[in-house]
Order: C-alpha cells, then sequence, then structure tokens
C-alpha cells in the first residue's frame, strides 16, 4: 500500500514515513499543497497524512480541492492546530480522522489502520503463490516449510510482486511501488535485488516462481 505524507517539516515527515515502512507500508514525501495536488493525480494513494500549516496552499485548501474533485482517498489530518474549530472544519471539508501534535507514533499507526479498515482497503493477511507465503501481519516468509529470511526492501519486492501475481512488472513500477517516485530506473539497483529475492525464494526449489521478461521486467507466476 502506497501513502502520501504531506508535510512542511522535514524532521516530522520522515519519522512519520520510516515509521510507515517499518510497517511495510510505503510512503512519499510532499512539502507544500500544490506538490501534494500534482502527486495526488498522478499516483492512486491508498491514504493521505495531511498537515494543515503548509506552504503554496494550505491542508485545508488542499483537502477542499480533493473532495471537490471527487477524490476519495482517505485523509487523515496531523497538524500543531489544536482549536476545536479547526477540526470541525476540517471534518466538515471531508477528512476522515484528525490527530493533533506531539502524537505518539502507536496512536497515528492505530489510526491509519482503522482508515484502511474502514475503507474496506486493509491489506490481505496471507499472500500466497503455490508454496510461497507471506503473512503481512507476522511478516513472516515461508516457501514450503522453510522459513525465508528478508530484508525491510526484499520483503516490500516481494509483497508487491504477490499482490500482482501473473502480472508483468516494468522496472518503472517496481521503482515507484516499491522504492519511490522519484525512484531512478536507470540503476541497476532493482536488478540486483530481485536477484537476492530469487536466491532466496527460488534457490534449491524445482518450480521458480519469480521470472525475467527481457526488456521488461519481471512476473511472478503462481
Amino acid at each position: 500500500m502506497r501513502f502520501l505524507v504531506v508535510e512542511d517539516e522535514e524532521k516530522v515527515a520522515r519519522f512519520v514515513r520510516r515509521a510507515l515502512e517499518e510497517e511495510k507500508y510505503a510512503a512519499d514525501l510532499a512539502s507544500d499543497g500544490d506538490g501534494a495536488l500534482e502527486q495526488i493525480e498522478v499516483v492512486p494513494y491508498d491514504l493521505v497524512i495531511l498537515d494543515l500549516t503548509l506552504p503554496k496552499r494550505g491542508g485545508l485548501e488542499v483537502l477542499h480541492l480533493l473532495r471537490q474533485k471527487g477524490n476519495k482517498v482517505p485523509i487523515l489530518i496531523l497538524t500543531a492546530r489544536t482549536a476545536v474549530a479547526d477540526r470541525v472544519k476540517g471534518l466538515d471539508l471531508g477528512a476522515d480522522d484528525y490527530i493533533v501534535k506531539p502524537f505518539a507514533i502507536a496512536e497515528l499507526l492505530a489510526r491509519v489502520r482503522a482508515l484502511l479498515r474502514r475503507g474496506g482497503s486493509e491489506p490481505a493477511v496471507r499472500l500466497q503463490a503455490g508454496d510461497l507465503v507471506l503473512d503481512t501481519v507476522s511478516h513472516e516468509v515461508y516457501r514450503g516449510e522453510k522459513r525465508v529470511d528478508l530484508t525491510a526492501k526484499e520483503y516490500a519486492l516481494l509483497e508487491y510482486f504477490l499482490r500482482n501475481p501473473d502480472r508483468v512488472l516494468t522496472r518503472s513500477m517496481i521503482g515507484e511501488h516499491v522504492w519511490d517516485i522519484h525512484f531512478d530506473t536507470f540503476t541497476n539497483v532493482i536488478d540486483v535485488y530481485v536477484s537476492y529475492l530469487r536466491n532466496k525464494v527460488d534457490r534449491g526449489f524445482s518450480r521458480p516462481l519469480i521470472h525475467t521478461i527481457r526488456g521488461v521486467g519481471y512476473v511472478l507466476k503462481s
């Protein structure tokens, strides 16, 4: 799942993104309202975490424009504004939840999970292709009876494959979903990580699951 964190305080933005990535979500950053609107136009985000005090275009205006256009992406407001009037206005404009800074990251993540459940977007708990199983709650991966230990990036890559079985994924698609929208697809990092993943989930098994589509990308065949 991919989120957008709209926050002009770089330290806070990176803190929130790191927490989301530790929960195996992908997260992009936007530091102003105009940038947020541009990114939401091109990326189908599953959730937006939105600060209200932003350069160029404030969070309430961003929220209003999105809802005016019919965009129903779940929006969690994250702001230092504590006035009840601000909360009421944000909720009336179409925000789905509201959390005030300073905040506990555990509460933020709990609210994120609640919004995903409410919108029917909560990811499946168990993903499987043949005898390869990934548990999105425990983050455990098994190929048959063998437990597979993966790094965070390898896990995110495998989850993306498992959520798109039998679909050819280009390097650009993988870069945007597993890394971020600014990923440089001209590097060989994706090929390196696919190789790492293959060594862990396919080596020693008679039937490989991850296949190369020459000149295009990769596919996980279920």
